[in-house]
Formats: structure tokens, sequence, C-alpha cells
């Protein structure tokens, strides 16, 4: 066969795949989902209301025809990029994948759907609430690394050393995200 019909074959089981195993193992997360997962947070990663770590991931591929330098990434091969957020146990929650390697892992999650969510207000976030062992409210959280923009329901790692305590347990937890992920994608 060639590759024209090859590809097309690949392109619709995966697309097939996708529509039927999704709803199964990944539906959309609710409410429900994001405050469970805010509890499991605090429990291994001592982090309250975090609903989750988000961090992307370039996958090496050949360069697409005609496509210039759209996949060619700062670590100097061509890439799409998988940008995933991740539970307490590292496992998927949501995910987007397809980025153009030349974007940042800011631009990639601007481009997503899940940027798309939070912006529109369809993403199920719980409503504010009082942090464990306080009277304080606080939103919930998603955590991410010093590439992701700061918005109020998106947390980044503090840069510098010698962090007070909260500082370093934010820090601590965004980067040790980023070390699973990546260490999970490259088995």
């Amino acid at each position: 066969m060639g590759l024209t019909p090859v590809a097309g074959i690949v392109s619709e089981t995966v697309d097939i795949l996708w529509e039927e195993l999704q709803p199964v193992h990944m539906p959309a997360p609710t409410r429900t989902l994001f405050e469970t997962i805010a509890t499991e947070m605090w429990k291994v990663w001592n982090f309250p209301l975090c609903i989750g770590a988000l961090d992307g991931k370039h996958v090496r591929v050949r360069c697409p025809k005609n496509s210039g330098s759209m996949f060619y990434n700062y670590k100097h091969f061509f890439s799409i990029v998988l940008q995933a957020l991740v539970d307490a146990h590292y496992r998927f929650i949501v995910i987007d994948v397809g980025g153009y390697g030349k974007q940042s892992d800011g631009g990639t999650f601007q481009a997503s759907s899940l940027y798309q969510a939070i912006m529109s207000g369809t993403l199920q976030i719980p409503e504010p609430t009082t942090l464990p062992d306080s009277n304080d409210v606080a939103p919930f959280v998603i955590v991410a690394d010093v590439a992701y923009p700061l918005m109020n329901c998106l947390m980044k790692a503090y840069g510098g050393q010698n962090l007070p305590p909260m500082k370093f347990v934010l820090t601590n937890g965004c980067l040790e995200a980023e070390r699973q992920l990546n260490v999970h994608l490259e088995l």
C-alpha cells in the first residue's frame, strides 16, 4: 500500500479509537472529580485546593512536509507537543496533542481547549473554599512551571532559592510533576 492510503487508515483508526475510548477512560472533568483530585493532592503532595499539575512534553517527529520551522523546537529537533493536566498520581485528566514544536508551553496552553474552557468558564472548577485548618478562603488551582501564564486558577512555580515553606511546596510540586511527566512519556 502507498503512504497516502496508510496515512488515511491510521488517521481514521486513531479518530475512532479516541471517540470510543475517551468518554470511558478520560471523560471531561467534573466539579466532583476536581474535588476528589484536590483531596488527593492534599494527601500526597501536602498542597491544598490543587486540581492538577500542567506541563508539556515535546514528542519527536519527522519534519512534516512543507512545514518550514513550525515543528522545530528549542531542543533542536522536530516535535509536536503533548500538554497534559495530571492528578496527584500522574494520571491524565486533560490532554492536548498537536501543538507546534516551536511554541512555548504558554503558547501551546493558550491554543488549547483547556485554556478555552478556563476562559469561557465551562471548565467545572469548584468554587473557592476554606483552606485546611484555616478560615481563609482560596480558589482551587492548577500548578504549572514558570513558562505558563499566571491566572486566577493557574499558579506557577517561584524562582530563586531559600523559599518560604508555602512557596517551596508549590515550586516543588510543579517541578515534581514536570519530572514525572517527562519520565512517563520517555519510557
